[in-house]
């Protein structure tokens, strides 16, 4: 399991994926990070961890500006009566406290089903930033190398149009 930034870095390295690091003060929200996201190039996340009534679990990734309705995504992605998963779920799947969510920790999936859905609409930036595993870092890096990083941890994303 992938515990922390300094390991997730470490893959990144080990797979020739050129990423730049940010450090700043610990963010829990999209609007807390907008205030830490000066001279950061690129299009910023927002991460959003869901379960449905079948107890499916989805990573739904999109532009951290782009306004979420629940229901509308979980019809895109075939879900139904979906919910933000809990803290407890959050941490057991992807290894990581509320704040800090991003697609870095799929690595921490395992056994569980998580559907990766990556918004089309951010994929389409060259340059995307996430969590690395903590809420007090950005990391930036290709849209190219997100999808090379998912594949190599055994993860297909699903991207659509959100």
């Amino acid at each position: 399991m992938l515990q922390t930034q300094e390991e997730l870095l470490n893959i990144l390295d080990e797979l020739n994926i050129n990423y730049t690091n940010h450090e700043h003060p610990a963010v829990f929200t999209v609007e807390e990070a907008a205030q830490h996201s000066e001279g950061i190039e690129g299009a910023h996340s927002k991460n959003l961890f869901f379960k449905d009534k079948k107890k499916r679990l989805f990573l739904v990734v999109t532009l951290a500006d782009k306004p979420i309705r629940i229901k509308d995504v979980g019809k895109l992605i075939g879900a139904s009566n979906m919910s933000f998963g809990k803290p407890d779920l959050l941490m057991e799947v992807l290894g990581v406290p509320p704040g800090s969510v991003t697609p870095f920790a799929a690595a921490n999936i395992g056994d569980h089903e998580v559907k990766i859905v990556l918004d089309e609409e951010l994929m389409e930036n060259e340059l995307l930033n996430f969590h690395p595993l903590t809420n007090t870092a950005t990391t930036t890096i290709t849209a190219n190398n997100l999808v090379k990083y998912l594949e190599h941890i055994g993860q297909t994303p699903h991207i659509i149009r959100l």
